[in-house]
């Protein structure tokens, strides 16, 4: 129960996803000074880029299991600790390598701050808010990313690259303590608790986890990849810089009306596959209009691409708002929540390592960016047809009674 006059348990569970999901927001910004300060190569750029995400691929179901075994508050407090800590050492290194390495601690201290969070969102949240409060959820990773993009460059002009480090260590270090205080006590561990091996077995023969984390990797593959070139389009076409990073915030920012909105149409009954159906059908048309040349090299055409990449990003954002809540729904059971969720997220990340060297493949083989939709198409595609699946699963008489249970 929160507090008269004080933050909802579940909004602080959103906060502290957020002070997480910023160490994964706060590098593009900070790439350019590393560059000047410390030699950075554009090879080290790259695997400072993308070494979250490779923990996110290899360690998203055993973190899953874990925070099950830990408990969802410990878990998540002790990532928010863990990326705290690495972030403000991160900030006193001068050495590239060093820096890699906390890099590396960052991204497993973001997922185990990430990981247990639906779950207990699911424990601390009424019944009929649940499909709310997960679609809020949704919403964290996106704001991060434009908080980073809109703040990052301003603080460093201030204090360098440095303080950029250990002002959002501070800000993690801080949301551990609020939660650990504020935070309802994790629930003693049942003494038959079943072990990581049947648990692993329980959530991967169940079909209900592949397909939320087949659809996942479908739409943060083509998401990032869009999201995070945009500088590159914006550069290339002789955009100022200071104007195509408020563009590329908002392009993230207004992914976060997507994640409100599906929480709260599923609230009202709104079919699951309805939602995942329109957000990829929004992502492959945007991507379409936004890449093609459809719309011409004019002034009206860039406005016209600029508005297919805000649809792109704002009603996709229904895709993960509405898979938050199917992988709680359609987890096997009460101890493989956060299971479901750790190997949802690991594919989510397999999207993330995939999806922009994918599209950086094929506009160097095109010689720009005009074919680029050809990736985001297909990625789009796939999602439809894992949300149909999805579907499917949901009409049958079995999966519906298991997803009352998980209400």
């Amino acid at each position: 129960m929160s507090r008269p006059g004080s933050a909802p348990p579940a909004w602080l569970v959103v906060a502290g996803g957020v002070a997480a999901a910023v160490h994964v927001g706060k590098l593009p910004p900070a790439l350019p000074v590393l560059q000047d300060a410390l030699g950075l190569g554009i090879v080290e750029a790259g695997f400072l880029l993308s070494l979250v995400q490779l923990a996110g691929m290899a360690l998203g179901l055993p973190v899953g299991l874990l925070a099950d075994r830990l408990g969802l508050k410990r878990t998540m407090v002790g990532g928010l600790l863990l990326t705290a800590a690495a972030s403000l050492a991160g900030g006193c290194v001068s050495s590239v390598p060093a820096l890699l390495l906390l890099r590396a601690a960052e991204g497993l201290g973001f997922l185990l701050a990430s990981m247990p969070a639906p779950g207990l969102i699911r424990r601390i949240v009424p019944p009929a808010r649940i499909s709310a409060a997960l679609g809020l959820w949704g919403a964290y990773m996106p704001f991060a990313t434009a908080s980073a993009l809109l703040l990052g460059p301003a603080w460093m002009a201030w204090t360098g690259w440095r303080g950029w480090w250990w002002l959002l260590g501070g800000v993690s270090l801080a949301m551990a303590l609020v939660l650990a205080r504020r935070l309802p006590a994790d629930p003693p561990r049942a003494a038959a608790h079943d072990g990581w091996g049947p648990r692993v077995r329980r959530t991967l023969s169940a079909p209900g986890p592949w397909l939320v984390a087949g659809a996942f990797a479908a739409y943060s593959a083509q998401w990032l990849a869009v999201v995070g070139f945009l500088p590159s389009i914006y550069a290339a076409a002789g955009v100022p810089a200071g104007l195509a990073a408020v563009a590329t915030a908002v392009a993230a920012g207004v992914n976060m009306t997507g994640n409100l909105a599906s929480g709260r149409l599923l609230q009202r009954g709104v079919a699951a596959q309805r939602l995942l159906g329109a957000g990829f059908l929004a992502m492959g048309l945007g991507g379409v209009l936004a890449f093609s040349g459809l719309l011409g090299e004019s002034s009206a055409g860039a406005l016209g691409r600029y508005a297919a990449v805000l649809a792109f990003s704002a009603v996709g954002g229904m895709v993960p708002g509405t898979l938050f809540s199917l992988a709680v729904r359609l987890a096997p059971g009460e101890q493989t929540v956060s299971a479901t969720v750790g190997w949802m997220q690991q594919w989510s990340a397999l999207g993330q390592f995939a999806g922009p060297p994918l599209v950086a493949w094929v506009a160097a083989r095109a010689g720009g960016w005009q074919w680029s939709w050809v990736v985001t198409g297909g990625c789009a595609l796939a999602g439809l047809a894992l949300a149909a699946a999805i579907g499917g699963l949901l009409g049958r008489p079995a999966a519906e009674a298991s997803v009352q249970s998980h209400r």
